[in-house]
């Protein structure tokens, strides 16, 4: 009998605790990208895995190290929840080049070339100018294509998330943002850059964080299914997942850090200014992990196919991880003990 399908979140930050762990797995989860890095550098990001590794052993239980397709399998045979690394940004690796594979080491399987503002790699969405992948990005990029870190654009500019696709060798992914032409959120993305994430091989997860849906914390669970149909027969299921930008239970103050780390002393109210205070209310359909099930329960009501359903809610990501996590021309489950050569 073939197993089912898992479920798999592309992208969370919330405040991790053990309430957090169960809700996970009890909404079916097999796997959960989460932000280990905004604006940390090499240093500040390895504190985050110690701080990681103390949760993995306190609960052994309900989560466990996500850093091949196989470790999300087992997770959903064990029923546990596979917790896989990224960076929001590309602070981690400095200026130093050799820090991309210390990463992959250290279980990193995402990276952002850049977070709203310009880095030394790429552009972000909240700059007037967008110049494209600097010299070092092009060098970076390739880095991370040999050991197979994924390069996330998330929070790029159009330009920069355009060279990003036509220089790597592999695929990239947009992990959590939602299709410009349904909410034009400055963090979404147009159809020039889906077209060609899809031509690609790319992968896109939908964003359930409020300011980039239609109606913000009104948004219906109705509306968000249709647009992810009008999505999938533009181009396809095969790209499409969830990236839900889940911050559950983290106070008002992590804004602040996520906008302005430590590049500012002002006040950068970016996405959303209307509501700067903090975050936005989650729509009442989707609160925490144990909503997931809904999510696929919506995408049958506006008419996707049991198989259809399955790809999208994970299976889609799992095959992205399989073919994007280990190193280039190699299997993804070969990495398991970190060896990129």
């Amino acid at each position: 009998m073939t197993a089912p399908l898992p479920i798999i979140d592309g992208l969370q930050y919330s405040a991790w605790s053990e309430a957090i762990f169960r809700q996970m797995r009890d909404g079916g989860l097999a796997a959960v990208h989460v932000t280990i890095c905004y604006h940390e550098d090499f240093r500040e990001t390895v504190e985050n895995v110690i701080a990681w590794n103390r949760r993995f052993e306190r609960h052994p239980d309900l989560i466990t190290p996500g850093r091949t397709a196989d470790d999300v399998r087992r997770a959903r045979d064990e029923g546990r929840t596979a917790i896989v690394f990224g960076f929001q940004n590309c602070s981690p690796i400095e200026d130093d080049i050799g820090l991309v594979e210390v990463c992959h080491r250290l279980g990193a399987r995402f990276m952002q070339l850049s977070y709203n503002n310009q880095s030394l790699l790429a552009t972000g969405c909240y700059e007037a100018e967008d110049p494209g992948i600097t010299r070092m990005g092009c060098q970076v990029i390739k880095e991370m294509n040999r050991v197979g870190l994924v390069v996330d654009m998330s929070h790029s500019a159009e330009r920069s998330t355009l060279e990003a696709i036509e220089i790597s060798e592999r695929p990239i992914a947009i992990t959590h943002a939602n299709p410009a032409f349904w909410h034009p959120a400055r963090r979404n993305k147009s159809d020039a850059v889906i077209s060609a994430l899809a031509e690609s091989g790319g992968m896109l997860g939908f964003s359930l964080y409020p300011h980039h849906l239609k109606g913000k914390s009104g948004c219906t669970l109705e509306d968000f299914c249709a647009m992810v149909a009008r999505t999938a027969e533009r181009w396809g299921v095969c790209m499409l997942g969830f990236g839900s930008d889940l911050c559950q239970d983290q106070p008002d103050s992590v804004v602040e850090w996520m906008r302005n780390g430590t590049w500012t002393r002002d006040l950068d109210f970016g996405e959303g200014s209307a509501d700067a205070a903090g975050f936005p209310a989650m729509p009442a359909w989707f609160r925490d992990n144990r909503d997931f099930p809904g999510l696929a329960a919506g995408l049958r009501g506006v008419g996707f196919s049991e198989e259809e359903v399955g790809r999208i809610a994970g299976g889609n990501w799992l095959d992205f991880y399989e073919r994007s996590f280990g190193p280039q021309g190699g299997s993804a489950d070969g990495a398991a003990d970190g060896s990129v050569r």
